[in-house]
């Protein structure tokens, strides 16, 4: 095997036994989870849609706007708990959760005479692999041999199976862990003249909506009948199997489906998906200096070495890999496309104020454009329910986002005491942020994200009106998620976060307005916004409120949001601010070890130049026991609840370290932990228009290509401990100038 295989995939010596640790495919509709078991081979079936009914999608945002006044009067007065009444009564409701569909299993026909000995293990020979390059996953155990992929140019589960042996069942089995007992589940079977068609619809409990997976299997040889629920195939050469699932209300026209289904072999149909796959996958990687015989080994063994400069490589491409095949018609769930469970932990949505922006950080930077593109689709298709929050809670114009959807609605209904989801206001703009940077990446800006920021700016217009005693404007109700101040309840006034997304909503937008007396106005407005403060202890405070006390330990970073993703507060522009932002840093706590929040301390800790803090982030997250043998992740440490987080953000947080871009500056190894001596970081893309590669040594040197697509002016900057030494345009290195299309080199070395 060569350098990139042994990288660019991952494998195992023996089938998963749990379905946290099946390997994964998707192509960002399809889902596939793979136990490559050859005695019950097993692939789950998922799709972004399939979510159950129950009853919060038909709920609207609480209609609270007309007691909006007396809560700001209120809160400007003092009484630090007002907010706690500002509610319709109405309980608790989460989202829509998120299921799986069902799995398709082939199990062998067991010979009666052979008796039962208990589970066998399987072979030496077993080998089970996922080659991120491709998306294609195989299990080989002695003469059998099974393929999974999810084609992203046919919309189909592919699975093709050879060395079956004399017979085998093929079953469509919808009984996975929670289902519904009251599932309306009915099943067909009917066979065609080269295999067969099963197919299985489940009706929801008390819903007119269902889903319905149909798999046609097309035998080469032997022979197909109907046995039981599913099909009996004996002595056949090979099964190729095509699976698809819809949710739907009414009757699904299986014909059409059927029909839709290509006629193509499987190596055509893996050709034509790797069309597609190979060349995003192949756009950006990253290769450090690994010891050979650590990236060979399986990833449950390479996982409990976290200081390996191997593992870092595999998650790093594997992260890559599960972003790209979970965003399609939507960006990434807290499972990312994927869960065995219809239990699946907070109902597996899309949990906007922190993990969705922070999964999708390297979407830009790491050349997926796919993955922000997936985001633009959920966060445009939902504007329309935007604005009703906008109304409903605060009279206003413009969109205010939720902290929960489930994909289908972006109403804001997901609230309680402890957690008054629907204060945030700062959600609208923190969701269009990774938007403006996949515009400032392509250099094209999206007319619907135009008028997207025109709607958050409008917003702002309107709930800006109350002022504190100095003068400025005040953000009242303001909610920093999900904290609380040590002496007041969680809705206050002036959090930093909300502070920050008013500002830059207004000054985005401002950049855009169609006449100069509303970007006039709005630059304005946003001048009257109070300052960032700084507290006691030197940190930038959470809450830029007179009297409200910390609450340094806790999982989110909420008011670090001027520093990442906003870089309106930097070590470069605003050195005392960026100082009080690393004081900040350095005071927060872990809290409950969630694996977003080591991950956002990481990519902060890089905009402020600190690699020892990213370094140990990362750390607690590597020796923590986050990840299954899928190379998938978990919330929590010890592999406690299947969740994205850590495995979608985690090359974020490498880029970061050692690439940061903004439309007018490049700064290159801010913040490398100590112990990558070596490595190179490929096909990174920056905000200024230039794809960029990147060489670092031992001894200290650097070198770094940058091709750009259109020409810019950049400050050029390094982190601490390096120095250009050369450029080869032969001018100074800073400010660069580039040109399009002409390649120019830096090299770095030390001080």
């Amino acid at each position: 095997m060569n350098l990139r295989t042994h990288i660019d995939g991952t494998w195992e010596p023996r089938p998963a036994d749990r379905w946290e640790d099946t390997f994964l495919g998707g192509n960002g509709r399809h889902g596939a989870m793979v136990y490559g078991d050859p005695a019950d081979d097993r692939v789950i079936v998922n799709h972004h849609t399939l979510v159950r009914p129950n009853g919060s999608e038909h709920l609207r945002p609480p209609e609270l706007a007309d007691r909006l006044d007396r809560l700001q009067s209120a809160l400007l007065a003092g009484d630090t708990t007002a907010a706690e009444g500002f509610g319709d009564g109405r309980p608790l409701v989460w989202v829509q959760p998120f299921h799986p569909a069902f799995q398709t299993r082939i199990r062998p026909v067991r010979d009666p005479s052979a008796g039962s000995g208990g589970p066998e293990a399987p072979p030496p020979a077993y080998r089970r692999t996922v080659d991120f390059s491709t998306g294609e996953i195989t299990a080989v155990c002695e003469g059998r041999r099974s393929q999974v992929f999810v084609s992203r140019a046919d919309d189909v589960i592919v699975q093709y199976v050879t060395g079956t042996g004399p017979a085998v069942d093929l079953t469509l089995d919808h009984a996975l862990p929670g289902a519904p007992p009251l599932l309306a589940v009915g099943r067909s079977a009917v066979l065609t003249p080269d295999g067969g068609r099963l197919t299985l619809r489940a009706g929801y409990p008390d819903s007119d909506l269902a889903y319905t997976g149909v798999t046609v299997v097309r035998a080469d040889g032997g022979r197909v009948s109907v046995s039981g629920e599913g099909f009996r195939i004996a002595g056949a050469r090979s099964l190729l199997l095509l699976t698809r699932v819809r949710r739907h209300t009414g009757s699904l026209d299986l014909a059409a489906e059927c029909a839709g289904l290509p006629p193509d072999d499987y190596g055509t149909l893996l050709a034509r998906h790797r069309r597609l796959h190979t060349p995003a996958f192949r756009r950006a990687s990253l290769t450090l200096d690994a010891d050979p015989a650590e990236r060979a080994l399986p990833g449950s063994e390479l996982i409990r070495r976290s200081d390996s400069p191997a593992l870092l490589e595999r998650l790093f491409a594997a992260g890559r890999y599960h972003l790209y095949s979970a965003s399609g018609v939507l960006p990434p769930r807290l499972t990312g496309l994927w869960t065995g469970d219809w239990d699946t932990a907070w109902s597996g949505a899309f949990t906007t104020n922190a993990n969705l922006n922070l999964q999708i950080a390297s979407a830009a930077a790491a050349a997926l454009p796919e993955v922000s593109q997936a985001h633009a689709s959920l966060v445009y298709g939902q504007l329309p329910d935007w604005r009703d929050n906008a109304r409903a809670l605060f009279g206003a114009r413009g969109i205010v986002a939720p902290s929960h959807t489930d994909g289908e609605s972006g109403h804001t209904r997901h609230y309680q005491r402890a957690y008054p989801l629907h204060l945030w206001t700062a959600g609208a703009d923190w969701l269009l942020e990774p938007l403006v940077e996949h515009a400032e990446t392509n250099g094209e800006t999206d007319p619907r994200l135009v008028a997207a920021l025109h709607e958050a700016a409008l917003f702002y217009e309107d709930f800006l009106t109350r002022t504190a005693p100095d003068g400025t404007v005040a953000v009242v109700p303001s909610y920093s998620p999900e904290n609380r101040p040590a002496n007041a309840s969680w809705g206050t006034v002036n959090a930093t976060m909300d502070l920050a997304a008013a500002r830059h909503a207004l000054t985005t937008s401002a950049a855009h307005s169609p006449t100069a007396a509303s970007s006039a106005r709005r630059r304005a407005l946003a001048d009257r916004l109070a300052a960032y403060r700084v507290n006691e202890d030197g940190a930038l405070a959470e809450w830029a409120w007179p009297g409200l006390a910390e609450t340094y330990d806790h999982r989110h970073l909420s008011h670090l949001y001027p520093v990442w993703p906003l870089d309106a507060i930097n070590p470069y522009d605003t050195p005392e601010l960026a100082t009080a932002a690393h004081r900040a840093l350095e005071l927060r706590g872990s809290e409950n070890d969630s694996a977003h929040g080591h991950l956002h301390h990481a990519l902060i800790a890089a905009r402020l130049r600190d690699g020892a803090r990213v370094s140990a982030a990362l750390g607690a997250v590597l020796a923590g026991d986050f990840f299954h043998d899928s190379l998938m992740s978990a919330h929590y440490p010890s592999r406690n609840v299947y969740n994205a987080d850590a495995a979608h953000a985690l090359p974020a947080a490498v880029i970061e370290s050692l690439v940061q871009s903004t439309p007018h500056r490049l700064v290159l190894l801010p913040a490398p932990p100590a112990g990558w001596r070596s490595g190179e970081l490929r096909g990174v893309r920056t905000r200024f228009g230039a794809s960029l590669d990147l060489r670092w040594s031992a001894d200290g040197t650097a070198t770094a290509v940058l091709r750009p697509s259109r020409d810019a002016r950049i400050d050029l900057r390094t982190g601490d401990g390096h120095t250009f030494t050369h450029d080869s345009a032969g001018s100074p290195p800073a400010p660069l100038e580039l040109t399009a299309g002409v390649d120019r080199v830096l090299e770095l070395g030390p001080r």
